[in-house]
């Protein structure tokens, strides 16, 4: 079975970015040749909305077969407002906590982000994860783009 990654938008915007660029363009490239899902939100793709071009161009050359759809719905605004009422994320970074909720909800197989300060860091994701288990959805792994490659 092919892992369901969900990508936010700093992993398509990382495609641009010379700090970001191999490991987001190599996991592009997995998607492009239907190695694994790339799930992608309607919050994510709001937020690309207002990208370059070529940025949106990057998430445009996976092809529709390769890409789940999900959206933000009540349930994952209601898991969002629960990690900022735990005090996991605060309520300015509701974005970051819907992506987290989108993904807990979808039951993806993991989250990319390249955002180190509220989205892949160990001590939120602790959080985000205790909130989840208390609510009965699924530990959520999250990881940089890097981690999710194979080497081979």
């Amino acid at each position: 079975m092919k892992a369901r990654i969900y990508v936010d938008a700093s992993v398509v915007g990382g495609c641009e970015d010379d700090e970001f660029a191999v490991h987001s363009i190599r996991l592009m490239e997995c998607f492009v040749r239907g190695d694994s899902v790339c799930v992608v939100s309607n919050l994510t793709v709001q937020e690309l909305a207002a990208a370059p071009d070529k940025v949106r161009m990057r998430l445009a050359s996976v092809p529709e077969a390769h890409i789940e759809a999900i959206q933000l719905d009540a349930e994952a605004r209601e898991l969002a407002e629960a990690y900022i009422a735990a005090g996991v994320i605060r309520a300015k970074m509701l974005a970051d906590a819907q992506h987290i909720a989108i993904a807990s909800v979808a039951r993806v197989d993991v989250l990319v982000s390249w955002n180190f300060k509220h989205i892949v860091n160990l001590l939120r994701i602790h959080g985000y994860n205790s909130v989840n288990l208390r609510r009965g959805y699924p530990m959520l792994e999250i990881r940089a783009p890097r981690e999710v490659l194979s080497d081979e």
